[in-house]
């Protein structure tokens, strides 16, 4: 392992900038650090889910090892041009989205976030992910990507709606199926 921080505050930021790994400063309203911050929030909501999980040992160990995935994709964002996140990654995901949706009947209607504690944190980090997604979808706009970012992402946030909709199941609770509002007469 590299050099550890003894110190945790360098005032190097203060000025609205913040260091890339390859040694260029970018603004921290960035494209590419919005991209990094929010992957970053994605993965500690899964880490506070991951907290309430006692009774899913292996739903758990699925997403800490997304965490470290993650970790590695906030690494790639934060050297330009550089990929980490690959085909292998996204193939493992959609094996697990397979073996997990298994389990589940058809969906025939839309669903609310809720269900049960655990199916709503799950929910709360589909959602986070969504926007992780747009903001590396933006980014791609700027500068040249790894296409596998986005696409790991994208069936990330499709394996935590099934993760809820498991944990709404398995807690003994129920999927809050939308109803449409009528409208006023």
């Amino acid at each position: 392992m590299g050099y550890r921080l003894s110190k945790i505050y360098t005032r190097t930021g203060d000025d609205g900038s913040t260091g890339l790994a390859d040694g260029s400063r970018i603004a921290k309203n960035a494209q590419r650090v919005e991209a990094m911050g929010t992957v970053d929030e994605l993965n500690c909501q899964i880490g506070v889910l991951i907290e309430y999980l006692d009774t899913e040992p292996e739903m758990a160990e699925i997403l800490r090892r997304i965490q470290h995935h993650l970790f590695d994709l906030g690494g790639e964002f934060a050297i330009p041009g550089n990929s980490i996140i690959g085909d292998s990654h996204i193939q493992w995901l959609e094996r697990t989205l397979d073996e997990w949706n298994e389990e589940l009947p058809p969906l025939k209607n839309f669903i609310l976030p809720g269900g049960r504690r655990n199916a709503a944190h799950c929910h709360l980090a589909r959602a986070i992910c969504r926007r992780a997604e747009r903001g590396v979808v933006a980014l791609g706009h700027e500068e040249s990507i790894n296409n596998a970012s986005r696409q790991y992402l994208n069936r990330l946030s499709d394996l935590l709606f099934v993760f809820a909709r498991v944990l709404a199941r398995r807690e003994g609770g129920e999927e809050v199926l939308w109803a449409p509002t009528a409208k006023p007469e």
